[in-house]
């Protein structure tokens, strides 16, 4: 459902006045602020003229303002869509039930045996699991390349077999950021398709299809609806690719209901306010962080230490809501330092109003040992902390309390 002429005549240009007004129909007939939910699983029509004349747009082409079945569509979901297309500048997007059922269903519905996609290997173990495992039962193979090693990325593309290009920016959980014009040109050059997530950056700090980015997703568990009380996944793109993948969404029936639709839409329209205060809240963190004698190192695109600091200042309007670090310490001590903290939840996911904090080693890879962690990246004493929206002073205070417990004689435990 494409957005009312109404809210094209706007032209918003502010993250905060479109998070709340983007995509708006003004015109729907409902009378209210907010949009309702619309419970309901069928669709009636008056008469058969009215149905023929339904059919005859959705199968010959033409501007649908209405659905017959709720698999295919519902009108609270093509609210919060317009809202998210608005926010991204995509022509439209599709809204599944989780952030893996977005990428799932894309890479099931854009592969074929024998193609071949390319991904980054600082990314979301579940999505690289998919690529490896599921993926490979199709006939589809999967390329994993060092992130922001362009020549390894080049020697890895096929002609005319690789068909996507996956990676996220900034990644998880190293905070990566990815060069998107240099990822376009080698996208063109072998003409395949760019998958990018940007789940941790979100449309208020980048806009990748302003690079030429073809596909843009998001888990909107996280910033999107940001208040830890739901599942939803996103891509949002161009016209003639989301089509696609809502037609497969139809066949699929992997569809979000309606009440989780409101509940999405109702949390971006802070989406603005609370990213740009976990942009500064997590500077702050980090700059403190990167000064502490008991804290080994720290990953945050918005420090000048960060290898991707540069192409983050030049891409995106502020840094995030993630800082990951490493404690002086070993695996279980780094565990004791989270268990002394007050105010972070220990939690997976991110994005929400509270902080959650997590140790990966124990969280995303406890059935690794460690030399197996280590062997991928992941080291015992490695902490991601998803700042929520408290203020700065306090979880700056709370890391001090709890820092001050963490000895010296732990740093014979330091890992090579």
């Amino acid at each position: 459902m494409k957005a009312s002429d109404n809210q094209k005549d706007r032209q918003l240009k502010g993250a905060s006045s479109r998070a709340v007004h983007g995509g708006v129909d003004r015109d729907k007939g409902f009378h209210s602020i907010t949009t309702p939910i619309v419970q309901s699983a069928t669709y009636s029509f008056k008469n058969t003229a009215t149905l023929i004349e339904f059919l005859d747009k959705k199968v010959y082409g033409g501007e649908l303002d209405r659905e017959e079945y709720a698999r295919y569509g519902n009108p609270s979901v093509w609210a919060v869509e317009r809202r998210i297309a608005d926010l991204e500048g995509a022509d439209d997007a599709v809204v599944y039930p989780s952030g893996m059922s977005a990428v799932t269903s894309l890479l099931l519905t854009v592969l074929r045996p024998g193609t071949h996609i390319v991904m980054t290997d600082d990314c979301y173990r579940r999505t690289r699991q998919f690529c490896e495992t599921t993926m490979k039962k199709f006939g589809v193979e999967t390329s994993i390349v060092p992130m922001g090693d362009f020549d390894a990325l080049e020697s890895a593309m096929i002609r005319r077999k690789t068909r996507i290009i996956f990676t996220e920016t900034p990644t998880n959980p190293y905070l990566r950021v990815a060069d998107l014009p240099r990822l376009v040109e080698i996208a063109k050059e072998y003409r395949a398709m760019t998958l990018l997530d940007t789940t941790f950056a979100t449309p208020v700090n980048l806009r990748p299809l302003e690079y030429g980015i073809d596909l843009v997703m998001h888990s909107a568990t996280k910033y999107l609806a940001g208040h830890n009380d739901l599942l939803a996944g996103v891509i949002a793109g161009s016209a003639a690719r989301i089509i696609g993948l809502k037609d497969a969404r139809g066949i699929f029936g992997n569809v979000i209901d309606p009440h989780q639709a409101y509940l999405l839409e109702r949390g971006m329209k802070t989406l603005a306010v609370r990213v740009r205060h976990q942009n500064d809240a997590a500077l702050q963190v980090a700059q403190y962080l990167e000064r502490h004698p008991k804290i080994e190192r720290v990953h945050y695109p918005g420090l000048e230490s960060h290898p991707d600091h540069d192409i983050a200042g030049a891409q995106m309007g502020g840094f995030g809501g993630v800082v990951s670090f490493e404690v002086v310490g070993d695996l279980e001590s780094t565990g004791a330092f989270i268990d002394r903290l007050r105010i972070p939840f220990i939690a997976p996911s991110l994005g929400g109003t509270e902080s959650l904090i997590e140790q990966p080693a124990y969280v995303s890879y406890y059935d690794l040992s460690s030399e197996e962690r280590r062997a991928i990246g992941i080291r015992d004493n490695l902490v991601r902390f998803a700042l929520g929206i408290e203020d700065a002073e306090d979880i700056i205070a709370d890391l001090e309390q709890s820092l001050r417990e963490v000895t010296p004689a732990s740093s014979l435990a330091r890992q090579t």
